[in-house]
């Protein structure tokens, strides 16, 4: 008997420019924040865009809408993909069409005024990647694990102890690392005891890190994509996921490589 052939997922990958970056101001005064030079000749949408090639996606596109004239002149000088590839990175400023007349007004808002670029490329699933941060990341793996779960969206998490938890959004997750509850950026006096990471999923992290913070970089199937962006929800973080975990399946995936938020 013939093997069944396993489908592979046509995968876009969304990148968010981010705001007007104030707090990397005055490297920002003339440039949008992934436009920010990082280790002499790159950009810092340059990590980002390599965790998507590296991982073999190659259809990337970047949303931004402040001061991006050098960002555009370095995504055209550095990535050229030949004919046969079909890849490419481009970039979807803000703008106003016969539908949107306004800025981007949140991360999610930003996907939704562009969903009739994305759906020419017929996606079966997205990746929604941060463009101000700081990490090496094998996003195949996460795929592969997002749709092994039969998970509808799958959130990457960062462990991390209770002083920094408090600067992030946290989730609580059960032992199938189905996410049960989001909490965004707990007081530092308050109780979340009962958010801590089951013993069941910790594997070999660090016992003084036990809650489990959001990265901001999702996977989202591309039927839940289109249903969660048809509401007025501006988003991902405190809209859309808090929304989602009460009637979809929403897991996380913990990432235990370095990471960090410089925008």
């Amino acid at each position: 008997m013939a093997k069944q052939q396993i489908q592979e997922p046509r995968v876009l990958s969304i990148i968010l420019g981010g705001g007007k970056g104030t707090r990397l101001y005055p490297l920002t005064k003339e440039r949008s924040k992934p436009a920010v030079p990082f280790g002499g000749k790159y950009r810092i949408v340059d990590i980002p865009i390599s965790n998507c090639i590296n991982s073999g996606y190659k259809k990337i596109y970047l949303l931004t809408q402040f001061n991006s004239a050098s960002l555009h002149l370095h995504i055209i000088n550095s990535y050229n993909f030949d004919r046969f590839s079909h890849g490419f990175v481009e970039i979807l400023a803000a703008e106003q069409t016969l539908e949107h007349s306004g800025w981007y007004e949140g991360t999610a808002d930003a996907v939704r005024k562009n969903l009739a670029h994305f759906r020419v490329q017929k996606p079966t699933h997205y990746i929604i990647l941060s463009g101000d941060q700081l990490y090496r990341m094998d996003l195949k793996a996460f795929m592969n694990e997002h749709i092994a779960s039969g998970a509808d969206i799958t959130i990457a998490a960062k462990a991390v102890n209770r002083e920094d938890a408090s600067g992030f959004g946290i989730m609580r997750v059960d032992d199938s690392n189905k996410i049960t509850a989001f909490m965004e950026k707990p007081a530092k006096d308050l109780n979340i005891d009962n958010w801590k990471i089951p013993e069941k999923s910790r594997g070999d992290l660090d016992p003084k890190l036990e809650y489990l913070a959001s990265m901001g970089i999702y996977i989202f199937n591309a039927d839940v994509m289109e249903e969660m962006l048809a509401n007025e929800r501006n988003d991902f973080g405190k809209e859309i996921i808090p929304d989602a975990i009460k009637n979809k399946k929403v897991n996380s995936y913990i990432f235990d490589g370095y990471w960090e938020d410089i925008g």
